[in-house]
């Protein structure tokens, strides 16, 4: 991609927990969570970012990273808040895998999104993609 077509690009991106040993499926599933929620939200506040996220020539990345505890992740979730970048805070309840998740409401990701690249950097900068 033209690096003129990246500064318009859309993403979407999943920061989860890694302090939480969340195996390959829950961990899928808890980024599938993040970026859902972040999608309608979006299309809450601004739809056409949706409609243009949607389209092949403008975005439809996705991007899951790691933080190394709830603190980092929701000192993150707050300054997103505070900048009024799209987000949501996922929480995950009522599973039973220890030795983390134990019924109980648990924060496991944000989603972010859908954003250019450069709206968020200064905040993804800090968390390594999942690998």
């Amino acid at each position: 991609m033209p690096i003129a077509d990246r500064e318009h690009h859309l993403y979407q991106f999943a920061i989860i927990r890694s302090d939480l040993e969340m195996e390959a499926g829950k961990l899928s599933a808890q980024s599938g969570h993040a970026y859902t929620d972040s999608l309608f939200k979006a299309y809450e506040l601004d739809p056409q970012r949706v409609v243009d996220y949607r389209n092949k020539e403008k975005g439809g990345s996705k991007v899951t990273l790691k933080a190394k505890n709830l603190t980092q992740l929701l000192k993150a979730y707050e300054q997103l808040q505070k900048e009024g970048i799209i987000c949501a805070l996922i929480v995950d309840q009522h599973h039973i895998l220890p030795p983390h998740f134990t019924g109980e409401p648990i924060i496991t990701a944000i989603g972010i999104g859908p954003v250019k690249q450069s709206e968020v950097r200064h905040i993804t900068k800090k968390f390594q993609c999942v690998k």
